[in-house]
């Protein structure tokens, strides 16, 4: 789960899951992509959503 550290700038700590979920989403996103500009085009309308980890 993703966990946000407030500081003088916001960070958000990844877990490998979510680096992992990430990646497997960009892969089905981006199969049928031609090009770079293709790929920035499909990537820019897709939202990733992570689950925030609340501790």
């Amino acid at each position: 789960m993703a966990r946000i550290i407030e500081n003088n700038r916001r960070i958000i700590k990844l877990s490998v899951d979510d680096v992992l979920n990430i990646v497997r989403e960009y892969q089905t996103i981006c199969r049928e992509s031609c090009c770079y500009e293709h790929t920035r085009e499909l990537l820019a309308k897709t939202d990733f959503y992570i689950p925030e980890d609340i501790a």
